[in-house]
């Protein structure tokens, strides 16, 4: 990618980032409605007109649509709540292959399998880098402060150890430049050991740092500062997997602690991307080489398992919820209360999305721009 010029690298990356982790979320779908005996129609990839498509051997349409944000499968019986089905489409449901006919159990299954898809997905990708690369080990011990930096105006020396970030423990410098990169502008508390030979001897110092944008106003994050010597140890197999669901784990619940925070108000929305912010990040990652683009997708597939178990309706964390309810009634909820649970959703997917599109806006810089030709 290093030979495309940077809006073409970024689309190409944005592209394969999307197309993978949907692929895999609906996958998952897919994979879990043949066990559980439901017809999938149609497996798509994208929105909009196909740009291919073909139909297999038991009737599912596969499809490469053009529009990259997304994508879809549709299980037979799978209608909208409160549209009344006409006969002769009902006449040509398969018996014994319809969503809506199988018990709420096999439902929740087929919901389930796609942010857990991604979970498996990150598991794989972190599990392919620890037996190939290696684990980064080395500490969070600073080697070096570039001068005129963030680090150096906050007040980070060589020598000093990260011990946390926003009162997130670290152990290694890999999960430091983790943290920081998607930071760019935003301050962070960082908690650092100075002196002493033991770890846990020394001064503990709480600074404040506002990392620096790296390729333009809404780049990645850099504080200026490198790590001392870091050794790559290559895992065995089952240890490259056991530490991909250790660090997957991880992973999940720092993400989960930030949402949480962004809630309680410890911490700013500003933080929070859309689309644009991920296809810009997808071009700069892909940059620096084929191991950060592996992680960088490992990390967004975990996002968007979490996303999607959001009790939000139109999600399938929604789904799972009315489907929870069904099983604790022994019936499902009416067809007009679920309507009005995907209006909702519907309403607070498109408020979320144009929130982070803001947002996106903003970390560019678009609105100064206009302000200052204005001005």
């Amino acid at each position: 990618m290093d030979l495309l010029p940077d809006p073409f690298r970024t689309i190409l990356a944005f592209v394969v980032v999307l197309g993978v982790l949907v692929f895999f979320h609906e996958l998952g779908h897919y994979l879990a409605a043949r066990w559980r005996g439901v017809h999938v129609e149609t497996f798509s990839i994208g929105f909009g007109r196909p740009l291919w498509s073909w139909t297999d051997r038991r009737g599912t349409n596969w499809r490469v649509a053009w529009l990259p944000l997304g994508g879809y499968v549709k299980l037979h019986g799978q209608e909208h709540p409160g549209v009344e089905i006409p006969p002769e489409q009902r006449a040509r449901y398969r018996p014994g292959e319809t969503f809506h006919d199988k018990p709420v159990r096999d439902r929740a299954i087929v919901v389930a399998a796609g942010p857990i898809a991604n979970f498996v997905l990150a598991v794989v990708l972190f599990a392919a880098l620890f037996g190939t690369v290696g684990v980064p080990s080395g500490g969070t011990v600073i080697g070096s402060v570039v001068e005129g930096s963030a680090a150096e105006r906050a007040g980070l020396r060589p020598g000093d150890r990260i011990i946390a970030l926003d009162a997130e423990p670290v152990t290694r410098f890999d999960e430091v430049q983790r943290y920081v990169q998607p930071r760019a502008g935003v301050p962070i508390e960082i908690r650092v050991r100075r002196g002493g030979e033991a770890a846990d001897g020394g001064e503990v110092l709480t600074l404040r740092a506002v990392p620096e944008a790296r390729n333009g106003p809404a780049g990645v994050g850099v504080l200026g500062i490198t790590g001392g010597a870091v050794v790559y140890e290559r895992l065995d197999p089952f240890r490259a997997v056991w530490s991909g669901v250790v660090h997957t784990a991880s992973v999940t619940g720092q993400t989960l602690a930030g949402v949480w925070q962004m809630i309680a108000g410890h911490r700013g929305t500003e933080e929070l991307g859309g689309p644009l912010r991920i296809a810009q990040l997808s071009g700069q990652v892909a940059e620096m080489g084929w191991v950060s683009l592996v992680s960088f997708i490992a990390i967004l597939s975990i996002n968007l398992a979490l996303i999607n178990l959001f009790p939000i309706p139109i999600l399938d964390g929604g789904h799972l919820v009315f489907y929870a309810i069904e099983a604790v009634r022994g019936r499902p909820l009416p067809p007009r209360a679920q309507e009005i649970g995907l209006r909702a959703g519907f309403a607070l997917l498109i408020t979320l999305f144009l929130f982070v599109t803001w947002n996106d806006l903003v970390q560019w810089g678009l609105f100064r721009w206009i302000a200052g030709i204005g001005g």
